[in-house]
């Protein structure tokens, strides 16, 4: 259910996509690193755990979905 969900929801706002590519983690292990090169072992980490508050954990709750369903390559056009 959740994953027919954040499928509406990125195609009613491609932005969001564009700010999985731009975004970069502000705190953490991966601090520095842009939110759609999150390694898929910390997104499952944080699903596990929850999700941040906010604009963050929306896109870190969204690239896991995108991750896990193997829709990467929705990114490869923004990332250039």
């Amino acid at each position: 259910m959740f994953y027919l969900a954040a499928l509406l929801l990125l195609m009613m706002d491609s932005q969001i996509l564009i700010d999985l590519t731009k975004t970069r983690m502000p705190f953490g292990k991966y601090k520095g690193l842009l939110v759609c090169d999150i390694p898929e072992h910390y997104l499952v980490w944080y699903h596990q755990k929850g999700f941040p508050e906010g604009k963050l954990g929306m896109l870190l709750h969204t690239m896991y979905e995108i991750r896990v369903n193997g829709l990467e390559h929705l990114l490869r056009p923004l990332r250039k």
